[in-house]
Order: C-alpha cells, then sequence, then structure tokens
C-alpha cells in the first residue's frame, strides 16, 4: 500500500431498485426523524431521500441528497432504462439552483442525508429500518483514500452562504446579533 494512502472503512446505504416498491415509507421516517422536535411531524418535502418514480411502468429509484452545488451542471444527458427516457437530474443527489428537490422548504437551505446521526447513534438510519423489501440495506465497506487530502467546505458555509445569497449580508448579520443575544439570556 502507498504510504500516502490509507484505509477507511465507510458505511453507506446500497440501493437495490429491483426491490423497491415505491411505498415512500424511506421518505415518510426520514422527514420524521429530522423534524424539530424529533418525530413530531412528517412533511416528504424535506426528507433527504425522495423516490423517484414511473409508476405506469412500476419503476421506482430511492435516491439520497448529496452535496450542495451552488450552480447547475453542464451534464443534461438521457437515459434509457427499460425503454423510458429519463434526464439526468432524475437521479441526482445534489441540491442545486436548476430545481428544489432536497432544499428545505421553508428556509430554502439544501438538504444532505446525515445517515440519521444523532447520540446516541443509531444501529442504522431510519429510511433503511423501514424499508420492508430490503431496497435499502446499510452496508459497510474499506475504501482507500490520499492523506493528504484537505477536508471539504462544510455545510455550515454552504447553509450561511445560502443566506446570504436569498436575505443579504446585512439581514444575515442582523439575525445572528439578534440570536447570539437571545442564547446569552
Amino acid at each position: 500500500m502507498n504510504a500516502s494512502l490509507s484505509a477507511k472503512i465507510v458505511k453507506e446505504i446500497r440501493v437495490d431498485i429491483d426491490k423497491c416498491t415505491g411505498c415512500r415509507a424511506c421518505e415518510m421516517a426520514c422527514s420524521a426523524f429530522h423534524a424539530i422536535p424529533r418525530y413530531s411531524s412528517v412533511n416528504p418535502s424535506k426528507a433527504r431521500i425522495r423516490v423517484v418514480s414511473d409508476e405506469l411502468n412500476d419503476e421506482y429509484v430511492p435516491i439520497r441528497a448529496g452535496d450542495y452545488t451552488p450552480s447547475e451542471c453542464n451534464g443534461r444527458h438521457i437515459y434509457t432504462i427499460a425503454g423510458k427516457q429519463y434526464s439526468e437530474c432524475s437521479f441526482c443527489g445534489a441540491s442545486c439552483p436548476s430545481r428544489d428537490y432536497f432544499v428545505e422548504p421553508d428556509s430554502g437551505l439544501p438538504l444532505k442525508c446525515d445517515m440519521c446521526e444523532c447520540v446516541p447513534p443509531l444501529e442504522e438510519p431510519m429510511c433503511v429500518q423501514v424499508c420492508g423489501t430490503d431496497a435499502l440495506t446499510y452496508v459497510e465497506r474499506e475504501v482507500e483514500r490520499d492523506a493528504k487530502r484537505q477536508p471539504t467546505r462544510g455545510e455550515m458555509e454552504e447553509g450561511i452562504e445560502s443566506l446570504v445569497k436569498k436575505y443579504g449580508m446585512q439581514a444575515v448579520m442582523k439575525t445572528l446579533a439578534q440570536m447570539s443575544k437571545g442564547a446569552k439570556s
């Protein structure tokens, strides 16, 4: 093994589209888990997983929210699956300016799957727990990574940048100042 590479065990959600029935239980469980307070509401538009469906052909594809991208991609490829055409956007997990998938409807902030991180940690993300057909499974795999790789930009910075673009720097700074005063009392 190269000295600049190191092995890491990652857990990921594996999707078997042949097993997905389109029940959308994963969307419901995800939105309930991420509600504030937890489990207080169910709103699929706040879910970090969406089921892209073609009910006429009985085809369903669960897509998880990925990284935020500040611009649209330049790929506009068309894929044909079982005789039906899909745009590349259909299966993209990114939050981007060209569509409202994986954007929090109340704040406009991008959503990203966090594998239901919490304390204490869950054994499996909620979407996997409620999937009755095993279309979603939680698996471990070993990956090699470059030890010199710099960390990517954090979600907090991306969220603040999104708010600044939407409301302006002055409004965001004013709100943060008000919030910090409220936190001190």
